[in-house]
């Protein structure tokens, strides 16, 4: 069931997301060369008790406060001491902050250091097809109009769309209907089923997972979180979270401050 917000409700997700942006402009200058992906989610930890917030992620059982993913992690990845930020890493930053009861999600992916070329890209295009699906989800379109348009900006640029998982409703809770996948069909030609008209009051988590290779998904060996590329290939994840007003659609977690480089 789709939870459409009242007023109320878009006021306290909006503060939850905008201290969400607030602790991106305050973690991403720390994500250098040295650091673990553990130092990193306890910098987290500590900003959002300073600020009366706790881990969203914490209502889902994830060991972390932060989803820190790096390379070819997708998405998932575990905070640990012995995962260490090296130059040329890519390190996507997935975070949710459970603040009064309201959820924010947003992702960053962060660039350290001497990043190839072809991983810039990736980078780019990633952060363009995050743009194009926000451009889409706008009142009388539907979920797929959002789908389709983070696909063709990818699939333009020969890049594996990630099929097996999806954006979403959010801020009651981490995960609410609709789904929000980033295309129209898995590669067997099956549909995505439900594909609900976009209307006011509706919040959403809409968050392209581009490869620079395949599609195709598998679990890490050894976790049962971690998600990597079935390849090995590098993979970009960027997300906002969105709210629908009858004339146009606010990004509440909006990160203005952010070097483009980042």
């Amino acid at each position: 069931m789709i939870r459409l917000k009242n007023e109320d409700e878009i006021k306290g997700i909006r503060k939850s997301c905008h201290l969400l942006a607030d602790l991106f402009r305050y973690v991403i200058p720390q994500v250098k060369p040295g650091i673990s992906t553990k130092d990193i989610d306890e910098l987290c930890v500590k900003f959002m008790k300073e600020h009366g917030g706790k881990p969203a992620w914490y209502r889902e059982s994830f060991p972390g406060a932060a989803c820190i993913s790096i390379n070819e992690q997708v998405i998932h990845g575990i905070p640990s001491k012995k995962k260490i930020v090296k130059d040329g890493d890519i390190v996507s930053l997935d975070i949710g902050i459970d603040l009064d009861g309201y959820i924010s999600d947003s992702t960053h992916t962060v660039m350290v250091g001497n990043v190839k070329p072809e991983i810039k890209k990736l980078v780019k295009v990633t952060r363009e097809c995050l743009n194009a699906g926000i451009a889409a989800c706008v009142p009388g379109n539907r979920i797929k109009d959002i789908s389709k348009a983070v696909f063709d900006v990818a699939d333009a640029h020969g890049y594996g769309v990630v099929y097996d998982y999806c954006g979403h409703g959010v801020g009651l809770d981490v995960h609410e209907d609709p789904s929000i996948p980033n295309c129209l069909t898995y590669p067997d030609g099956r549909g995505y089923g439900a594909n609900p008209r976009i209307q006011a009051g509706m919040v959403l988590a809409i968050e392209p997972m581009i490869n620079l290779g395949t599609a195709d998904v598998d679990i890490a060996p050894g976790s049962d979180w971690t998600v990597v590329t079935a390849d090995g290939k590098w993979s970009c994840h960027e997300e906002h979270t969105v709210a629908v007003f009858p004339d146009h659609t606010e990004v509440l977690t909006e990160c203005l401050g952010l070097p483009e480089d980042c």
